[in-house]
């Protein structure tokens, strides 16, 4: 149905007494089977779906209102809405109701809802009462229409009459009239009365009385009788404050005169509703629901013929980003768009969608990007105002525009690097507009909206945008107030390893406290992007030096920023925290704090009860072996006891296991320590790591314990295919700074076959056949331990049985050499690291 003129916008009113849209579509009055009568039926205009079917009732009250409304309640608090795009369109519907119900469409209302009682007595009234008989309009008058008003409230039926009165004899006009001559001649009594009279006027929540007393000349007058309130010693000034104090400012010439008007009205009605109005009570709410909806299809229709306006819109963008715009103007224009803003709120869906995409056509995004990096903070407050409009309307918008903007400009200059240095410059000693700020950065951020489907890789590109170009301005203020001082390579509990400056500012403490919250949410949220950054920037070392802060909600937040990391019990992050003895400046803080118990303890202690719970054996294991001393004296809580009791059944465990492993590996021949490579094996090792290069992998601290052996000994095993297939070369890695493999070969001093440290190199190199045979006659059935690395893993390979395989590696010199290790009197140890970890080393 493509006729505009039945083109309607259907609403309901909400339990928050707001009108919510339901669709746009195009209605109809048609007999339904079903309903056994006519129907009023909105059908969207997208699909046809039907958005409304409701019969025509006799007893329903239908109001028409501002021409182009109709009002009813179907249910106790089931409040509709028909707004039409055409006066013509609601004409006809309106017609179409009257006709079901017998009425005269000349009116604005066709009747009221009323309870049984009141209809049986409705019902006995004589034909000759259906209108109430108002008093003449005069002075003498004006308490018995007082009266009268006050006492038709309670009864929706007189309600009704009433009103129809006040409309048909003009009467709202006279009594106006009235009170120009009251306040003329002080007539206090009188004008009391006019009070009474204009607020019961009021809560009769009829607008088509609305449309009269909120006229141009009306409505000044209106507000006068609301002055004279008899509760109060003297009269409000609520006029010299609408006529001298507000002032109207245009900060481009409207030239539309019913723009004017429309905006005009808005104001005042919301000023009545607002402020001279009382509060109104529990039984009173419903009396002005009509004036809450006159105030809304206002603010709708604004905004509408503003968007309509599109020389009005260009020429305010045009003036809000030239460089000539003096600081007075630019502030009008700021606050303009932010109440522009506001009143698209009441904007239906569809509507919102153009009214947002046409601002960001006309270039709104540049242009905060302008005013939000000015001084005047009136002005970056309006401007963060409207830019929170924009992220919760589309976060996709903003971030498309960010990421074009750091491509296609020259400086270094982007708008979310403006919003984080406004977040970390507020003034505001409660960090208001930071705390507003960092909402916004957390909703372009979360990667749960970044899952439209017309854009999936939105979310790859946007956090690598984020991660390369800001986030080292968000980390800036915690690494400057988080400097380090290391005074000695190895920690120790209770040591002064460290020594930082902590903020002791309050301001400070509290923006610091908003960078962790949201880095505590990159942690949750992202994974490699943030896990790449703490790496690089050792970035939770320096957040445990707050744990030193004399703030305690600066501790927490950085122990919370090291829970979340935890928490997620991944590998990388466990090493990392071990090798860099990150426990250390927690339990300092648990034993600085004594033993008061407060949030602090509680969580402390709740981190290392996680660790327990969730059997974290590589955090558990460092925690024993380096702080349980100084643990086991904590007794209030079994926490640290029993991290002990599973680091012991888990050393058990892994005993039990290695008893079970092939002879080669039995009897204890398990030693930690690794001796130190001599000088040619260090230059050879050194060359064999620079055509390796380093590995990805943070090194580790070699204290660690037999636990982890057996888990590497089966990814050995699983090795033992790969041996053949990289038997031609042979590299054998020393650990480099960055954490690489490496493993070492150790000869005893008085090795009875000539080799020593010079010729060390030989062992991992393929040799002549006469090399290899000068032990072929001790090595021909022995078994040869293997060392090879494929795809990352050195792995221990022994081959008891394959005395047909080491017969032919005595023939080819392309077969590596054979280790002996039990032949003239030889002692061999093999000591290797696994992904930065030491293997305990086999002798024999």
């Amino acid at each position: 149905m493509s006729d505009t003129r039945r083109r309607v916008k259907v609403y309901t009113l909400n339990e928050d007494r707001q009108w919510d849209d339901r669709g746009t579509g195009h209605v109809s009055s048609t007999y339904v089977e079903r309903l056994k009568g006519m129907a009023l039926l909105v059908r969207a205009e997208s699909d046809g779906s039907l958005l409304l079917e409701s019969k025509i009732s006799p007893n329903t009250a239908y109001q028409k209102q501002q021409d182009t409304l109709i009002v009813w309640s179907e249910a106790e608090n089931y409040d509709l809405a028909l707004s039409f795009q055409e006066k013509a369109g609601c004409d006809e519907i309106w017609e179409k109701i009257c006709q079901v119900q017998g009425k005269d469409p000349a009116v604005e209302i066709t009747q009221e809802l009323i309870d049984e009682s009141e209809e049986e007595r409705f019902e006995e009234m004589p034909e000759t009462s259906h209108l109430v008989d108002l008093p003449p309009c005069e002075l003498n008058k004006l308490e018995e229409i007082a009266d009268l008003v006050t006492s038709v409230l309670s009864s929706p039926i007189r309600r009704e009459k009433l009103a129809l009165a006040l409309m048909n004899e003009g009467y709202i006009k006279k009594l106006l009239q009235l009170f120009q001559v009251c306040e003329d001649l002080e007539n206090t009594e009188g004008l009391h009365h006019l009070y009474e009279i204009i607020r019961g006027v009021l809560f009769l929540n009829k607008a088509a009385l609305f449309e009269v007393m909120f006229s141009d000349d009306c409505i000044m007058d209106v507000v006068g009788c609301l002055e004279y309130d008899p509760s109060l010693v003297q009269p409000k000034k609520h006029r010299e404050f609408l006529t001298k104090t507000a002032k109207f400012k245009e900060v481009i010439p409207i030239t539309d005169s019913e723009l004017r008007q429309k905006i005009h009205q808005t104001y005042r009605v919301q000023y009545i509703q607002d402020i001279i109005l009382p509060t109104p009570s529990v039984f009173e709410e419903n009396f002005l629901s009509t004036l809450t909806s006159f105030i809304f299809f206002n603010k709708v229709e604004i905004v509408s013929m503003l968007q309509e306006d599109e020389k009005f819109l260009s020429e305010v963008f045009a003036q809000l980003t030239d460089e000539a715009t003096d600081d007075d103007k630019r502030r009008e224009l700021v606050n303009f768009f932010k109440e522009f803003c506001a009143f698209s709120q009441t904007l239906q869906p569809q509507n919102r969608d153009a009214f947002f995409k046409t601002l960001a056509n006309l270039g709104i995004l540049p242009a905060l990007e302008i005013v939000m990096g000015m001084d005047d903070l009136q002005v970056r407050a309006a401007a963060t105002d409207i830019f929170s409009y924009l992220v919760e309307f589309s976060p996709s918008m903003v971030r498309e525009f960010v990421m074009q903007e750091a491509q296609q400009s020259d400086d270094d200059i982007l708008l979310i690097n403006v919003v984080i240095e406004q977040m970390i410059c507020d003034a505001d000693p409660e960090l208001g507009g930071a705390v507003q700020l960092l909402g916004l950065l957390r909703t372009l951020i979360d990667p749960e909206n970044m899952l439209a489907p017309t854009n999936k890789t939105e979310k790859t590109e946007f956090l690598s945008f984020f991660y390369k170009y800001c986030m080292q301005v968000l980390t800036a203020p915690l690494l400057a107030n988080t400097a380090l001082e290391k005074t000695g390579k190895d920690a120790v509990v209770g040591s002064n390893k460290i020594s930082a400056v902590c903020p002791d500012n309050f301001q400070t403490a509290q923006l610091l406290a908003l960078i962790l919250e949201l880095l505590t949410f990159c942690v949750e949220h992202h994974t490699y992007h943030i896990k790449n950054y703490i790496m690089n920037k050792d970035l939770l070392r320096r957040v445990l030096v707050l744990m030193n802060s004399k703030h305690t909600f600066l501790a927490l937040c950085a122990l919370r920023f090291m829970r979340r990391i935890i928490g997620l019990k991944d590998e990388f992050y466990n090493r990392y925290i071990i090798k860099g003895n990150l426990f250390e400046p927690v339990i300092n803080a648990l034993l600085d704090n004594g033993t008061r118990y407060n949030l602090l303890n509680s969580a402390i202690i709740e981190l290392f009860e996680f660790i327990k719970v969730e059997d974290i054996k590589l955090l558990t294991a460092h925690i024993i072996d380096n702080f349980y001393k100084t643990l086991e004296s904590i007794e209030y809580v079994q926490t640290f006891k029993g991290l002990n009791t599973r680091y012991e059944q888990e050393k058990d465990r892994q005993n039990q296991r290695l008893n079970s492993v092939p002879s080669i590996l039995r009897n204890n021949r398990y030693r930690r320590d690794a001796r130190v490579l001599e000088d040619d094996e260090e230059m050879w090792f050194n060359e064999d790591d620079e055509e390796e290069g380093e590995a990805v992998v943070p090194p580790v601290e070699k204290s660690k314990t037999d636990d982890d052996f057996s888990g590497n000994y089966g990814k050995f095993i699983e090795a033992k295919k790969a041996v053949k297939e990289s038997e031609d070369k042979e590299n054998l890695p020393k650990r480099t700074s960055s954490g690489s493999l490496k493993f070492t070969f150790s000869h005893s001093a008085g090795a009875a076959n000539g080799t020593n440290s010079t010729n060390s190199k030989s062992a991992a190199a393929p040799t002549s056949p006469a090399s290899t045979n000068s032990s072929s006659s001790k090595t021909a059935n022995s078994p040869a331990p293997v060392m090879t690395k494929q795809a990352g893993l050195v792995g221990l390979v022994d081959y008891p049985d394959d005395e047909e395989e080491d017969e032919e590696e005595e023939a080819s010199p392309e077969k590596r050499p054979v280790l002996d290790h039990k032949g003239l009197g030889k002692k061999m140890s093999v000591c290797f690291e696994f992904n930065g970890a030491t293997v305990p080393q086999l002798t024999e």
